[in-house]
């Protein structure tokens, strides 16, 4: 069966791949502000802010009414605004955390009914290995992942009497739009407490999300699973 499937930041980075991931299997709408390499392999690209509810609730509207449902929904949208604590402005911690951790209730929220009616319904939630040990100068993007694992296991408990699984991936550093522009200093540190030495691909991440919305994984839910070659180990390698 040829499932639906919605993918928010599905414009660039992690979350384009994420789409062209599930693209053979499902008829996928890429949702985000805006699309600066086209629609790749998306069936349908929608413009909209999951900041806000109501542009949330339509572009799902828009998909069911199209398609008939949701089956998968992977919430990739995601935005840093580093800073040290006590350097960090309002504004940067809330547009972080309205992006990152908001963003991600809404469209969980408004796609509920839709998974819920699926008989096959997979939320996936891009989180971070920095939610998980915490990074210096980002309190807000560190507590917006943090708070993807508890909003995943606490739907993971509502949604699993309709047959909905509800992870978290947590990606280690990722050869993105967003990590190319750090200085090289950051990079080549970040690289070599990686034991596999080099940074993910998005491509590797979306491999591990198109799993966890398969037929193979019904049997798994509420997990965070870190994709980050060795990182969290803490460990260098050879």
């Amino acid at each position: 069966m040829r499932r639906t499937a919605l993918v928010t930041g599905g414009g660039r980075g992690i979350g384009r791949a994420v789409v062209s991931a599930l693209a053979p299997d499902a008829w996928v709408a890429a949702l985000d502000l805006e699309f600066p390499d086209g629609p790749g392999e998306a069936s349908a690209a929608l413009e909209a802010d999951v900041r806000d509810p109501e542009s949330v609730r339509a572009a799902v509207k828009k998909v069911v009414d199209e398609r008939g449902g949701i089956d998968w929904v992977v919430c990739a949208a995601g935005i840093t605004r580093d800073h040290v604590s006590w350097k960090m402005t309002d504004d940067d911690w809330a547009q972080v955390l309205s992006v990152n951790l908001t963003g991600a209730f809404n469209t969980a929220r408004a796609a509920a009914a839709a998974l819920r009616s699926s008989g096959a319904g997979r939320l996936v939630f891009v989180g971070s290995i920095n939610g998980l040990r915490g990074r210096f100068g980002q309190a807000n993007y560190a507590a917006s992942k943090a708070g993807l694992v508890g909003l995943a296991r606490t739907l993971a408990c509502e949604l699993a009497s309709d047959g909905v699984c509800v992870n978290v991936i947590a990606p280690g550093f990722v050869d993105t739009a967003m990590t190319r522009v750090l200085p090289d200093e950051w990079r080549a540190r970040a690289i070599a407490r990686t034991p596999m030495r080099r940074p993910g691909r998005p491509e590797e991440i979306a491999a591990c999300i198109r799993f966890l919305c398969g037929e193979d994984a019904g049997f798994i839910t509420g997990v965070e699973l870190p994709i980050d070659g060795g990182q969290l180990l803490g460990v260098d390698g050879p």
